[in-house]
């Protein structure tokens, strides 16, 4: 499956493939397993150090990775638009530049990115709605992840592992690496 994040001007962001997991309660469940590559733009492509599975929840203004340990970010959610599936088997949403994470090993869980989210609004001229939307799903996602709201205590890892059965079965049609790649963490 195709990941493609755009910024608001619809100039390309970050996109990589991903292997459907399946769907739950919070949405469609995604998967790349270490090795993948991913790239931002037309900049060189990074390869993922760590498993990683992604949820795009349905009709919400965010997006959420979820990474194996010993990663230094556990969770990194994304501020969105809604996502789109204007393709069988490619799934695309806006960034909104402000990110939710929750850190290794302590937990913390932080906002981020303010600066460029207020840099944007003007750059691309971000309608009221959208400045609105984004802000609320950054509050309520600060207190989900902060209080352990599912998906984010527990529900995750199900998906973590099953990533991990099909990686080491060798069942993935992600676009994995080789040497001489740099490499990045979620």
């Amino acid at each position: 499956m195709r990941v493609a994040y755009t910024k608001y001007d619809g100039s390309l962001h970050w996109h990589h493939d991903m292997r459907y997991l399946g769907e739950d309660q919070h949405g469609v469940w995604l998967g790349a397993p270490a090795g993948t590559f991913t790239q931002r733009g037309d900049e060189p492509p990074i390869r993922w150090d760590h498993n990683n599975v992604v949820l795009v929840p349905r009709d919400r203004w965010w997006t959420a990775a979820f990474t194996a340990e010993p990663a230094e970010c556990e969770v990194y959610c994304d501020i969105t638009t809604p996502a789109r599936w204007p393709h069988d088997g490619e799934v695309t949403m806006v960034d909104l530049d402000l990110d939710v994470l929750r850190l290794w090993p302590d937990h913390s869980v932080m906002l981020d990115d303010e600066d460029e989210f207020e840099e944007h609004q003007v750059r691309y001229g971000y309608p009221a709605e959208v400045i609105s939307q984004a802000r609320m799903a950054a509050a309520w996602l600060m207190q989900a992840v902060s209080d352990g709201t599912e998906p984010f205590a527990s529900g995750y890892q199900e998906w973590l592992g099953r990533l991990g059965r099909l990686a080491s079965e060798g069942d993935l049609g992600c676009r994995t690496g080789s040497a001489g790649v740099d490499s990045a963490g979620a």
